[in-house]
């Protein structure tokens, strides 16, 4: 197991540095620069003193040269400041980053809760009226965009009924208890919980189904044994195994999905902070918060791949062979 973690550990790392290229890269390639919004900002800087900026922080170099002065200062943890904040990148990101782990991690954990019963169900009771109604609210929840069922939710529960705040994170004043912190929560927790469990529920549907046609559950149930047991015991188990891997890659799906919502509902997590830094230019906080969401995409799939043992004794992770070749 140790030998597949430092394995894998050594592939996320050279992952996490193309990325950083072609994030950087891409980036680069983006029309202005801060010192562009400085000119504008400032009508008394003259064509001399932007030329004089750009010589200073290194904007006229080659863009390969300007990756590689950047990864050296990363390496020795200076992840340099943000232009429209004037703070240390890392002083910016911790708090957005905690937000958006609470915001994902509720509707990841609310998806996946009534996910799993449902599409159990369907499969028990496939082709029957419940299986039909589970896979037409499955589909419209595939089907609906994210950002048009968000205004919808805003529409109803704040325009028109007025009982949950349309964005933000706080009421004038500060907040006065739980609920009025979990209160700016329920929308975008509800948009991105919609958004993912239709997809969840097929995924379930489907490698259950295609887990009780398998002969070993043939078996067990001539032997008697009850079908709570059956379902509980030999066909979770089993059927959870290629649903990990769904899951786990739907995560990176549901960052991506947030950066929409966060920015509509005007909550201050990763997903609106990276769209502010690209808006304002500020290319070096946009880089760093895009390799977080690798980092925290390339981490779901190392978690699912250690879920698969749990799932599956008969993964041993090359352990074995090893030993058996020795």
């Amino acid at each position: 197991m140790s030998r597949y973690l430092a394995d894998r550990l050594l592939q996320s790392f050279i992952v996490l540095v193309v990325m950083s290229f072609v994030i950087f890269w891409l980036m680069g390639l983006m029309p202005g620069d801060p010192i562009d919004l400085m000119i504008s900002a400032d009508p008394k800087l003259t064509p001399d003193d932007a030329i004089r900026l750009r010589e200073l922080h290194g904007l006229d170099r080659p863009i390969s040269e300007r990756y590689v002065n950047w990864l050296g200062s990363a390496i020795n943890g200076d992840l340099g400041f943000s232009r429209l904040h004037a703070k240390p990148v890392l002083t910016i990101l911790w708090p957005a980053l905690g937000n958006t782990v609470l915001l994902l991690g509720i509707s990841f954990i609310v998806s996946v809760l009534l996910a799993l019963p449902a599409g159990i169900y369907a499969a028990i009771k496939q082709y029957s009226a419940p299986d039909y109604l589970i896979n037409l609210a499955a589909f419209a929840g595939i089907s609906i965009p994210s950002f048009w069922l968000a205004l919808l939710l805003i529409t109803l529960f704040s325009v028109i009924l007025g009982v949950l705040p349309a964005s933000g994170t706080e009421n004038i004043g500060g907040l006065t208890g739980f609920w009025d912190t979990a209160k700016f929560l329920v929308l975008p927790i509800a948009t991105l919980t919609i958004a993912s469990i239709g997809s969840h529920t097929r995924f379930v549907r489907a490698a259950v189904i295609e887990t009780m046609r398998q002969d070993y559950i043939r078996t067990a149930r001539a032997k008697g044994a009850s079908e709570v047991r059956v379902i509980l015991h030999h066909v979770l188990r089993n059927a959870l195994t290629p649903v990990v891997t769904i899951i786990a890659l739907d995560f990176g799906y549901l960052f991506s999905g947030a950066l929409i919502v966060e920015t509509i509902f005007a909550y201050p997590g990763m997903g609106k902070l990276i769209f502010d830094a690209i808006m304002g230019n500020d290319f070096n906080l946009a880089t760093i918060a895009f390799l977080f969401a690798t980092i925290l995409t390339l981490l779901g799939n190392l978690l699912a791949d250690i879920a698969y043992g749990w799932l599956d004794p008969r993964i041993s992770y090359g352990e074995s062979n090893e030993s058996s070749g020795a």
